[in-house]
């Protein structure tokens, strides 16, 4: 688990934060009539071709499912064309759609483990040890429901050029995403030390406050 997590803080400090304040909107299904013009007639205007359908800028892990080189287009299971990338748009609107909503989730579990955090503080005997285990359950469902979030952000396809836009919320959100990996990190590495040191909790709370802090902003920022 905390090779798990130390991946997806690496990954997470090269988040560019995507943009899924337009997936409630319906999306038009409409095919870019220039990149038809842009037909590659040699291997110099089929390069220009290819750049043309993806935007300049891809998170790495996007660029290894999906660049022009991704696993997707290598097996052909996502051609790289015009058509190929509205559908992959309408691959992206779900996924961002069930980030926000695994999103909410993870605060949920979030607010349960702080619960059960206050509550083992002046716990003892059996009433401790199942209040332990609760909130070991928590964390566990918790670290899952975070995971599946990141993900479905990070492996996206990436946007189409004419939806290339910033809004004030994004680069909000980008920030605070990279706070609270960080935080979600430290967290769970300290809890996994606190049940031998007791002095360690109250630096795993403050870890997870700080983690709760930045995560529930950082949704609400994709609504602005």
């Amino acid at each position: 688990m905390s090779k798990l997590l130390i991946l997806l803080l690496c990954l997470g400090l090269q988040v560019q934060a995507q943009d899924s304040t337009w997936v409630l909107q319906p999306a038009t299904t409409i095919v870019d009539t220039a990149f038809v013009n842009l037909m590659p007639t040699s291997p110099i205007d089929e390069s220009l071709y290819i750049q043309s359908l993806l935007p300049h800028k891809m998170l790495f892990t996007q660029r290894v499912f999906w660049g022009p080189n991704g696993l997707l287009r290598v097996l052909n299971i996502a051609p790289l064309t015009p058509e190929g990338r509205e559908k992959e748009r309408k691959v992206r609107l779900f996924m961002m759609i069930a980030h926000q909503v695994t999103g909410f989730a993870t605060l949920a579990g979030f607010v349960v483990q702080g619960i059960l955090d206050a509550k083992l503080n002046n716990a003892t005997g059996g009433n401790y040890s199942q209040l332990y285990k609760a909130r070991q359950t928590a964390m566990t469902i918790t670290n899952i429901a975070y995971g599946t979030t990141a993900l479905l952000s990070l492996t996206a396809p990436p946007k189409l050029s004419s939806d290339q836009k910033r809004v004030s919320g994004v680069q909000l959100h980008k920030y605070l995403s990279i706070i609270h990996l960080t935080g979600f990190i430290a967290t769970n590495i300290l809890a996994s030390r606190a049940a031998q040191r007791a002095d360690l909790r109250p630096y795993q709370q403050v870890a997870a406050f700080t983690t709760f802090a930045a995560f529930a902003p950082a949704l609400i920022a994709l609504k602005f």
